[in-house]
């Protein structure tokens, strides 16, 4: 009997990712990467002058179709791999990331009338510019006792679906109307695939605020705005577990694809929670860090509690059964790419080129041999706002601690060791609440970073485990459509023969541990005082958006980016 395949494409930031993978053991046999042409649109539409405001993050449809395209014929071509022996096919997405469409599936920026206009586009994960109606969704959710709240930590972010329709009804209502459907990008993909719209359970319980059977009530979309009350309509009534059949590929698809018609496609998923059956983490209390341009930790357990900050709790929102929570980070590897794109001097790329090194891999030989505190520094890890615990996207980073004797490699380590302390406060959080951590996994890009995972594992005092997989997320969509086709019962099952994983890569230094936990109360004193107490990042926010709305000089002195 020959061998059965299934395909995972992973959908990020910047690019899709595809692994061909054997159901009987999780091999990945292939894998292919597309780059979005249009990356992430944070200046202006394409071919369009008119600047973007401050804080938007947007997204090109066509982007998600050429990965299709591109991927999944190499896929065929490089392994050899018949198309008949591929049973599946599964995606999973960055989220919240929505677009507006017609009830046929059409994106309105497809559409000439809307194709010069921002809020057609798709709001990606981290458009913040939302926050104002995530404000006023939060005081109204508290002001009417709405016992959702809760189950979001007490706050629903920017990042999310009904902040994102909320705007943009308030400020495109043209558009807003002409939205038959405001849809997450995975179960869009997933209607692409099979031809039917399939939505999953995972995006519509932590991000379009669905629990206990139902979105808000009418009454309560209303108190925002009037004309806001139908928005659920937008959404979608009918939702499907995650692992379960969302249809068969289409005669259309299959032509783009390679594939053969009418195999199964997965219902869609996001690539956090898709990370933890990839690494074999289906139990109670196995958290994983997904860790990448931002980190988001998913945790299965048996307990259902609400947790203060948490990005949710929703129950099948990783697998069937559970009650999966999620908190996150919105700036982890952004960070760190910022600072080396603005802040490392000349002679340090000379030295990076010398020594046949990117600057990642410099300033962190430079600085990994510091002893514990060496630098005198302490950073907020708020560049990108906070998700958890304190969900404010107008908060921003801060560093502590500089002198004339600071050096690069010194604020890249301090803002590496304020993204680690961000993750153990938010283990801290799930703990205090009664949600007991007890094993922590790490996937994503930053993983190849061995100092990295080491000063991880110091400064949260716990052995980490990694994936063995360089596409977890792919591979997670290629085990739940293997689910799906019904090569394995459920999703535990396909863990149990296909998940990767390297356990307990990287143990703690109690020494380094001792010394950490030292400067990790420092970091929760500043946390709470601009986090809590002190607006003062709001503050300048405030004052950067007044001044950026004043007329500006006609002719403007710009440094390539």
């Amino acid at each position: 009997m020959n061998d059965t395949y299934t395909i995972g494409v992973d959908y990020g930031t910047l690019s899709g990712r595809a692994v061909l993978v054997r159901t009987r053991d999780g091999a990945q046999i292939a894998s292919a990467a597309h780059p979005y042409l249009h990356a992430v649109i944070t200046d202006h539409l394409p071919g369009l002058a008119r600047p973007l405001p401050p804080e938007w993050a947007l997204q090109h449809p066509q982007d998600y179709l050429d990965v299709l395209d591109v991927t999944v014929p190499a896929l065929l071509r490089g392994s050899g791999v018949h198309p008949d022996d591929v049973v599946g096919i599964g995606i999973d997405f960055t989220a919240c990331t929505v677009l507006p469409t017609t009830a046929s599936g059409t994106p309105l920026c497809f559409l000439p009338r809307y194709a010069a206009e921002p809020h057609a586009y798709v709001k990606l994960w981290k458009h913040h510019a939302a926050q104002p109606q995530a404000d006023r969704i939060n005081a109204a959710a508290a002001a009417r006792g709405e016992p959702w709240l809760a189950r979001y930590g007490g706050k629903i972010s920017s990042e999310w679906a009904v902040a994102k329709a909320l705007q943009l009804l308030e400020e495109a209502p043209e558009v807003y109307h002409a939205a038959e459907r405001f849809i997450e990008a995975a179960d869009w993909i997933v209607w692409q695939l099979c031809g039917a719209e399939r939505r999953n359970v995972c995006t519509a319980g932590y991000k379009a605020i669905y629990q206990g059977g139902a979105y808000p009530t009418r009454e309560f979309f209303a108190a925002l705005n009037p004309a806001f009350a139908e928005v659920a309509d937008k959404f979608a009534a009918e939702l499907h577990p995650l692992g379960a059949l969302a249809g068969g590929l289409t005669e259309d698809a299959a032509r783009r694809t390679g594939l053969r018609p009418g195999i199964a496609v997965a219902v869609g998923n996001v690539d956090a929670h898709v990370t933890a059956p990839a690494v074999g983490a289906t139990g109670d209390g196995e958290l994983v860090a997904i860790m990448g341009t931002s980190t988001c930790h998913v945790m299965n357990s048996d307990v259902l509690v609400n947790v203060p900050g948490m990005c949710g709790v929703v129950e099948g929102g990783i697998t069937p059964g559970a009650y999966g929570y999620e908190a996150g980070q919105s700036g982890v590897g952004d960070i760190f790419a910022w600072f080396v794109a603005h802040a490392v001097p000349p002679r340090y790329h000379d030295l990076a080129e010398e020594r046949g090194q990117t600057l990642h891999e410099l300033l962190t030989d430079l600085g990994q041999d510091q002893p514990v505190g060496a630098h005198g520094l302490l950073a907020l890890d708020w560049l990108s706002g906070n998700r958890s615990v304190l969900v404010n996207a107008d908060l921003s980073g801060l560093i502590l601690g500089l002198t004339l004797a600071t050096r690069p490699e010194d604020l890249y380590r301090a803002l590496i060791e304020a993204t680690a302390f961000g993750t153990r406060l938010i283990i801290d959080t799930f703990e205090a609440a009664g949600v007991p951590v007890r094993d922590f996994t790490a996937a994503g890009g930053l993983i190849r970073n061995a100092t990295l995972m080491q000063l991880y594992a110091d400064v949260l005092g716990r052995p980490i485990s990694v994936a063995a997989s360089s596409e977890a997320p792919a591979l997670g969509s290629a085990m739940h459509a293997a689910v799906a086709a019904g090569t394995y019962p459920d999703i535990h099952a396909a863990a149990a023969h296909m998940s990767q994983v390297r356990r307990h890569a990287y143990q703690p230094d109690p020494e380094r541990h001792r010394r950490y936990t030292r400067l990790y109360a420092e970091y929760r004193t500043v946390h709470d005082l601009f986090g809590r107490t002190h607006p003062t990042m709001i503050t300048l926010k405030r004052l950067r958006d007044e001044a950026l709305a004043q007329p500006q000089p006609a002719a403007r002195l710009e440094v390539p980016a």
